[in-house]
């Protein structure tokens, strides 16, 4: 398998940046994976686009995808669906070497499509972040959903402990502050940000399954893009190995005093510490929330290219399209909560008018009625009939069902 960190770091960074230093949430992975799963259709031009926006070769990163699908972690709900107008014979290549659990299905209107997007997310997410048209032809969609408690709850400590040159300070009474155990806190250097502020918190499940939420600050003139970029990397070193520390700096080769990213101090203390000298960081920061909606349609975030990639099976040139980011997410005393929800639909003219025969049929007379089981696999119970009648003499629907 290709390894992905490197691939979706770099899509992360693309996506924060043309989110910009505001206040969002996003998922690059969901993005990634519906980029994924379109690339097999590509090829030439459109294949080179695909790849350049995946940091990798398509059929490799579909392959990733539906490994990932096929084994979703433990603390991650992941979904796919493929929604079409009317199946086209030209997409079946395409259509069938999607992940095996992607939901199939005729186009939904558009409560039906919010109404998915709330189920896949435990309800975080309540509205499905594309528009279906009638001349929509088909939406794929991803849908990521977590909620995690910390293995150690967070303290409580005044906002002032903010720093008086914090804004936040002024505005906000109460935030968290790291527990005496089961937090990781250091000072890390960065080639994109300079010296950071690091704050690692675990949540895990019973199997041992876990995640790692990363929490990095630098100074206040470091462009929000590089932050970002610098923390993908540290959460992803933090998580490879344990307990690291990656990228750490010893408190005793920086200087004391007070910084907008710490405070720094010495005292005296007993410790065994072979040199007599022992480091110890906490770290506070405030609780948090977003809700964004990202607009995946600029060149840059590859749905051009998955459009054209599916567009030139259907021999569409140029077809029109959508594609969009929900995303959710809170921080706070006892855990983390998130979700996305990434959808692309594509867009043909209406067809041309014909005409159509609709019939009612009616069950107006004796009528038969048998039930068979099927296997999808062809094993014995397959097409077995099991139940059979012959109705000629129906009942009334009951009362408690008439509403």
């Amino acid at each position: 398998m290709t390894p992905l960190r490197a691939p979706l770091a770099r899509y992360a960074e693309r996506l924060h940046r043309a989110a910009g230093d505001t206040h969002h949430v996003a998922s690059p992975l969901g993005a990634w994976l519906l980029l994924a799963l379109t690339g097999p259709a590509a090829t030439g031009e459109t294949r080179a686009a695909l790849t350049d926006a995946l940091g990798a070769d398509p059929d490799d990163a579909a392959a990733d995808a539906r490994a990932l699908l096929a084994a979703p972690h433990p603390m991650v709900a992941a979904a796919t669906a493929l929604w079409e107008r009317t199946p086209a014979a030209e997409l079946a290549a395409w259509r069938a070497a999607l992940p095996k659990d992607t939901e199939r299905g005729a186009l939904p209107d558009q409560a039906a499509l919010d109404a998915w997007a709330r189920e896949r997310t435990a309800g975080l997410i309540d509205r499905f972040p594309v528009d279906v048209t009638p001349d929509t032809l088909l939406v794929l969609a991803s849908a990521l959903a977590t909620r995690v408690s910390w293995a150690d709850p967070f303290d409580t400590a005044p906002g002032t402990e903010l720093g008086a040159g914090s804004a936040w300070s002024g505005r906000l009474s109460r935030v968290l502050r790291t527990p005496p155990f089961g937090h990781r806190c250091w000072v890390a250097s960065t080639d994109r940000a300079g010296d950071v502020a690091v704050h690692a918190v675990p949540a895990r499940t019973g199997d041992g399954a876990g995640m790692l939420v990363v929490s990095v600050a630098a100074a206040p003139e470091v462009a929000a893009a590089e932050v970002l970029a610098a923390a993908q990397e540290l959460a992803s070193a933090a998580a490879l190995v344990p307990d690291s520390m990656p990228g750490r700096r010893s408190l005793f080769d920086l200087p004391l005093g007070e910084t907008p990213l710490w405070t720094l101090r010495e005292e005296p203390v007993n410790t065994f510490a072979p040199d007599g000298r022992e480091e110890r960081a906490t770290a506070v920061l405030p609780c948090w929330s977003a809700r964004s909606r990202h607009d995946l349609t600029a060149p840059g975030s590859g749905f051009d290219a998955a459009a054209r990639a599916l567009g030139e099976l259907l021999g569409l040139t140029g077809p029109e399209f959508d594609a969009a980011q929900s995303a959710v997410a809170r921080f706070g005393r006892y855990g983390f909560e998130a979700a996305a929800v990434t959808a692309f639909g594509m867009v043909a003219g209406l067809p041309p008018e014909g005409v159509a025969r609709v019939a009612e049929l009616r069950f107006g007379h004796p009528y038969a009625v048998v039930a068979v089981t099927t296997d999808p696999a062809g094993g014995p119970w397959h097409a077995l009939p099991v139940y059979s009648a012959w109705v000629a003499d129906p009942d009334e629907l009951p009362a408690d069902e008439a509403g």
